[in-house]
Formats: structure tokens, sequence, C-alpha cells
């Protein structure tokens, strides 16, 4: 943690984000701004000020050295964090140009005010008719049926999942979801006090008898799952396996919440929703197809009182989405620049899962053609924890399955976000590093 401290003071500075003589925060406010210990940041402030990075002065504190060493990027770590599941930005995409256009068109039209106050939750009634024209085109299987008033946009998908879980469960009630599941799920459901109880999964997901099986009892009414592209394994459902997993749903008389934040970029698949729409929530989120500042996700809901019911919890979470992302989501959405960024985007992550693939051949990879990450079994001689460590040491950041697991026995297994690289360039530098790594060995079992 401290030499990423060091990476990304290093990287500021190099970008011009941190200027020469601006003055850094106290080790304190900074161990309280990332949440770390003070003797994290206080490590890292030594070791930035002996690379040439800072200066540090009694009764002035740290700063930026006025003429840092030269040489800077050759003497600091990479320092690349492959930790976040980000999409990739490709550069001929334009997303600077399209939102600064976009912004203004949205203050030619009405002017900026109108977004400074409140509005309602779940998106206005032209907002919403947007979004469920567009999502109909973009998944043809939700198309029947799909109304504006079936339809809610909630800043993100997170709140989103709060509020369902709010709707459906209480303290103590059993939730199944995969083995290996969303971590931000399992945030949710521990600070509203349900209980994840993980499904067996193979090459495709979820196991329908599995699932099956985890519902005899009655313990369960909720179903919580990703069917494309997972997270964090990549496992995508057939359609045959999404129809099996619809039929124990209504079998069962589960909910079902689908999460489904990868759909745009491997279209052509039907929801699992779509075989059960009456007891089921669909989530679709730009935030990963296109840009997580977005803060837009859209959720279709089995009828108009689920609807009026979520966006009302929507309300109590978070109050409302942010009028004015959501009114350039609703525009990207009408005229066609959401689909063309997806396009981009998709392109983008299948040259990165090229480059993932040719570098980890060899080795127990599991991935997507689209997907943003790869999931890394590691060999026995190499625990996950020693190897993030070990990672770490050299610059680069990534998860392991622990974050994923609904129990106790995760598998040694990491995964890496292709998308977080800023470009090809350094996603290869990233990856060159990973490889050398696998072929090293443990470097705790040469200890005597």
């Amino acid at each position: 943690m401290f030499q990423r401290i060091v990476n990304a003071l290093a990287e500021a500075i190099e970008e011009g984000r941190l200027r020469p003589g601006q003055t850094l925060p106290t080790h304190r406010a900074l161990a309280s701004a990332l949440g770390v210990d003070l003797t994290t940041v206080t490590r890292a402030y030594a070791e930035a000020r002996r690379q040439g990075l800072t200066d540090a002065t009694v009764g002035r504190g740290t700063f930026v050295k006025t003429q840092p060493a030269s040489g800077l990027r050759a003497s600091a770590m990479p320092g690349i964090d492959l930790s976040m599941n980000l999409p990739p930005q490709p550069a001929d995409a334009d997303l600077d140009g399209r939102l600064a256009r976009a912004l203004a068109d949205v203050r030619a039209e009405t002017g900026l005010a109108p977004y400074l106050t409140y509005q309602q939750p779940g998106g206005t009634g032209t907002e919403r008719k947007a979004a469920a024209e567009w999502l109909g085109g973009m998944v043809p299987d939700l198309a029947a049926g799909l109304t504006p008033d079936r339809l809610i946009l909630s800043p993100g998908t997170q709140p989103a999942l709060f509020a369902l879980l709010l709707a459906h469960a209480v303290p103590g009630d059993t939730i199944l979801t995969e083995k290996l599941t969303y971590p931000g799920f399992k945030a949710a459901a521990a600070a509203l006090g349900v209980v994840l109880v993980g499904v067996e999964m193979d090459g495709e997901g979820m196991i329908p008898a599995a699932l099956d099986r985890a519902t005899r009892g009655g313990a369960a009414k909720i179903v919580y799952l990703t069917p494309t592209m997972q997270n964090p394994t990549t496992a995508t459902m057939s359609a045959e396996r999404r129809e099996r997993i619809a039929t124990v749903v209504r079998k069962r008389g589960l909910v079902l919440i689908e999460d489904d934040p990868y759909t745009f970029l491997a279209p052509g698949l039907p929801p699992v929703a779509s075989f059960v729409p009456e007891r089921s929530y669909f989530l679709a989120s730009l935030s990963k197809a296109i840009a997580p500042g977005l803060r837009t996700s859209l959720v279709v809901t089995p009828d108009a009182a689920a609807t009026a019911r979520c966006a009302a919890l929507l309300r109590a979470v978070v109050q409302m989405s942010s009028p004015l992302m959501a009114a350039i989501a609703a525009k990207w959405m009408r005229d066609g620049t959401a689909s063309d960024l997806i396009d981009a985007v998709r392109v983008e992550a299948a040259a990165r899962q090229t480059l993932a693939r040719n570098a980890l051949q060899g080795h127990d990879a599991a991935a997507h053609p689209a997907a943003l990450h790869v999931w890394l079994g590691l060999p026995d001689r190499w625990p996950a924890p020693r190897f993030v460590a070990h990672l770490g040491g050299r610059g680069l950041a990534v998860v392991t399955a622990d974050a994923f697991a609904t129990d106790a026995a995760p598998p040694n297994a990491i995964r890496l976000a292709l998308g977080a690289a800023r470009s090809q360039a350094q996603l290869a530098r990233a990856l060159a590093i990973l490889k050398d790594a696998l072929g090293s060995p443990d470097a705790a079992s040469q200890i005597v």
C-alpha cells in the first residue's frame, strides 16, 4: 500500500496534476482520507522523498520538490492498478469531446439551472421513455412490454441493489448468489444484515440443479446473479442455461435480481428476466459499458407498482440521480452516442483481451473475448495473498478471490481488470510484470 501511494504521487507529478512547490496533505489527513494507518503514509512520504519526488520542512510540511529528479519514472515503480474493473477508454472515441458537446447542447436547449434543483427519483418521464426505447433496441428480448412505467434510472447499480434488498429482504433473510459474487452486493447484504449463500458454479456460472437444491426448505426467497461475463470468473450462461435458471425461479417462487452490467458488451443472449419477467428485476449499467462517472443504471421492474416502490426506496437511499448526468445519458441514448461509445469500448476490450491471452498462454486463465477482466488461477507454489504482495512490490495491483467469496474457502486465484490500464502499452507492461512473476518461485519459500 505504501508503494501504491508513492506510485500515485509520481504519476500525478509526471502528468502535472501535482505542481512543483505544491503542499501535500499532512500524514494524518492523508491516512484518514485513504483509510490506512498513519505508519503507511509516513513510510510512503519517506520513500517519495528518497526518490526525489518531495521535500519536507519542519513547520511547513511536505511539498512537491521544486525541481524533481531527472529520470523520475525510471526510478519509481510502474504503479499500474488493475484492481478496479473499468471500461477502457479508447482515444478515438473522443469521450471528452462528446461530453463537452453534450453539455453545450443541454445548456442551449434549457440552460443548466433546471438541473441544479430536485428531480423525481428514478428519472423524469422523458428520460424513462428514452431509456426504455434504447434498452429495447439494445436487448431485444426485453422489448416486449418494456414501457417507461417498468423502468427507472438509478445513479449507478449499487444504490439500486440496496433499494431492492430493502424492498424484498429483512435482516436474517437468506439470499442465494454465485459462489463467487460482486463485492458491492456483498457489502450491501452485510449492511442490511442479510445472509448470502453461495450456489455451485461451473463454466457457465450458476448451476440450475444446485440452485434448486439450495431452495429446498424455503429459507431463501431471492436469487442474485450476473449471467454475462460474470464478475469475477467471466462465466457466461448460454440461452438454454438462462431458461433453466428461470424455470427454477418460477418453480420455487423466488425473486430474481439479474445484475448484467456487461450485457451491452456481449449482445445477443436473452436475459434470464425475459423468461420470467413477472418475478425479475433486470439491471444494466452504463458505468461498465461507457464510463463510471455517468452514474446511470437502468432497472427494469416486474410492473408499475414495483417501479413506484423501487423509486421511493431510491429516494430514501440517495434522493435522486444527478439531474445533469441523467440528462446527458438520456440524450446519448436518443442520439446514438451511447451505442457508438459502447461499440468503441467493445473493440478496445477485445484488443486488450488479445494482449492478455498472448501473455498468459500456458496459465490457468479464464476470459471472454469482450470482457473487461480475466480470472487467473495461480500455481500452488504461489498462495494468492503472497503473490499479490509480490506484485505490489513491483508496482502492480490486482484483486484476490477472497474479495468475491461467499464462504471461507476461496480458490487460489486473482482477477485482472484490463480496462483499468490507461493504454494498451501500459497494460502490456503490466502483463509482462505478471508473466515474469508467475514464472518466478515464491520468494517466501526461499527464506532459510
